[in-house]
């Protein structure tokens, strides 16, 4: 082997593997993709790094580890690459400022952009989004000082060694030299991503709206631009079962167990916060644990149901309620199938223990689908929208679901949930970046009480401590895969504690994460939190092989 290789936990599913560059980190990525490794769930490239996904039942990471050793990292790929070409105005808000930073004009920018060969080392920051590599020494530019909250879609920009088109309108600090319509994203476009790791990527200045895409010497010519997500809410209005949101509380989005597979597009796994609470609901009322139910946040919601069926609410603590059309009220218990007639309206109360509500019916939501899930991601913007007054959403005929009620399947909830003011202890993995932090950050961590904010959402909870977390080292790390309940630490010291909706990959060093993400879940606002490590997990040790 002629690269070096750093092993570090990034979790107790997930492994961090660093190399010495970019490029070996694309020989890495490639010659795990052709392995396939057994228990392998996902790989997530990134600048340096590869984070790997594997299942604890079928390996381990010690084992993942010497089988890695083991593979060849410096052969070459296999098979033609797929080439896309770019046409690009050059008319970049930063454009003059980047050729006075590299002490070339503005014309020798474009020429030089438009010779070198670009390829998309990895995907990451929104669906679509891929960071070129060219071969050009002269593209090492800094991002802004203070970033853009708006770059617009179609954006082309240099930052570090990496060059990008951004797929949709988002905030940014990439320096904009010029901008293209071509369209980075489309569900209806097979991949929908136009960047995916391996692809080559030429650009040329634009003579008409167009984008040349295919596989190599075999271009494929795509002018007009397609939708870039499903029609969230299908036409419920004749749908024998279905419901209306009357209410939707502080927030009621459609949930799955997400759409794990499309890392190398720059699309997270998401799905439900509270993956126990889901799978729990579903089994209840006989549907598969994938079937889409609903999350509310905080509860609250109120919804006027239309036919008959079976219903079950998990999660968090709280009221619910029936109201027939007689005006019989009926009162339910948590993790307990319930009927429904028509006419009925169902009330989740305010969550009371916990934050997040899990509805089920039986039969399953009838969403429409991106990237074979129902799930909501509200940071990518791919799923339904979140529910509002009047909208109506049809509910998947009982008779087909594929299980008989499972009345027991609620004993999966009987778990503590926090109220605000209780302190709470958490058990967490050290990794993969402990070693950014001096010691007495370490103890800061594990020892101090910290709080949960109100600034939290599916994304991420921002904690609030006492003391900040010390660091060792300053600055920030080359883009790395991140995982859900990982504790990102920015400049501010003050840890953010990763939900679903997190994204794909960061430079702010990750301390640790939390073991369990479905109680990190339910944390309300208020709640305060102590970490421990786990006296019985064996943590990987930071090895180098040369």
């Amino acid at each position: 082997m002629t690269s070096e290789l750093t092993f570090h936990t990034a979790s107790r599913r997930h492994l961090l593997v660093e190399c010495a560059d970019l490029s070996a980190t694309m020989h890495l990525h490639h010659s795990l993709e052709s392995a396939e490794l057994p228990g392998v769930v996902e790989l997530i490239p990134a600048a340096r790094t590869v984070l790997i996904s594997f299942d604890p039942t079928r390996t381990r990471a010690s084992v993942l580890q010497e089988r890695i050793r083991g593979l060849s990292h410096t052969e070459s790929e296999s098979g033609a690459a797929r080439e896309v070409t770019i046409d690009v105005h050059y008319d970049g808000e930063d454009l003059a400022e980047v050729a006075q930073l590299l002490s070339v004009s503005p014309a020798e920018v474009i020429a030089r952009h438009q010779q070198a060969t670009w390829q998309v080392a990895f995907a990451g920051f929104a669906p679509g989004f891929g960071y070129l590599a060219g071969d050009d020494p002269l593209f090492t530019v800094p991002r802004r000082s203070s970033p853009r909250t708006r770059v617009p879609v179609g954006a082309v920009a240099l930052a570090g060694e990496f060059t990008g088109v951004y797929p949709r309108a988002s905030p940014g600090g990439w320096q904009l030299i010029g901008r293209t319509d071509a369209t980075l994203w489309d569900l209806d476009r097979d991949p929908p991503a136009l960047f995916v790791p391996g692809t080559i990527v030429t650009f040329r200045e634009a003579e008409r709206e167009s984008v040349d895409a295919g596989q190599a010497g075999a271009p494929v010519e795509t002018t007009a631009e397609k939708p870039s997500a499903d029609d969230p809410h299908p036409s419920a209005d004749d749908a024998p079962h279905a419901f209306e949101v009357l209410r939707p509380g502080l927030q009621l989005l459609v949930q799955d167990l997400g759409r794990p597979g499309f890392a190398s597009m720059g699309v997270s796994n998401a799905g439900t916060a509270d993956r126990c609470a889901l799978s729990s609901a579903n089994r209840i009322v006989g549907n598969a644990e994938s079937a889409a139910g609903l999350e509310s946040f905080g509860g609250g919601a109120l919804l006027a149901i239309t036919g008959t069926g079976v219903a079950a609410v998990t999660g968090a603590h709280g009221t619910i309620t029936v109201t027939s059309t007689d005006g019989a009220v009926y009162h339910h218990r948590l993790g307990e199938p319930f009927a429904l007639e028509d006419g009925d309206e169902l009330d989740l109360g305010a969550a009371e223990r916990g934050i997040r509500r899990y509805l089920a019916f039986r039969g399953g939501i009838e969403a429409e689908s991106a990237l074979e899930s129902r799930s909501s991601d509200t940071l990518a913007h791919l799923g339904p929208a979140a529910l509002e007054s009047g909208t109506r959403v049809g509910i998947g005929d009982g008779r087909t679901a594929p299980h008989l009620v499972d009345a027991g399947a609620h004993s999966a909830q009987n778990r503590h949930l926090p109220v605000p003011g209780e302190t709470l202890t958490m058990t967490v993995t050290l990794g993969p970046r402990q070693d950014w932090f001096t010691s007495a950050g370490i103890e800061t961590l594990l020892d101090q009480e910290w709080t949960v904010t109100h600034e939290s959402d599916r994304v991420g909870l921002r904690l609030d401590g006492e003391l900040p977390l010390e660091r060792s080292r300053t600055g920030e790390l080359p883009s790395e895969g991140a995982v859900t309940g990982a504790l990102q630490v920015p400049p501010n010291g003050q840890p953010v504690l990763f939900g679903p909706d997190h994204p794909l990959t960061g430079g702010y060093p990750i301390i640790a994460s939390v073991d369990d993400t479905d109680l990190a879940a339910q944390l309300a606002p208020g709640v305060k939190l102590r970490f421990t490590t786990s006296d019985d997990h064996t943590h990987l040790s930071h090895e180098n092989e040369s």
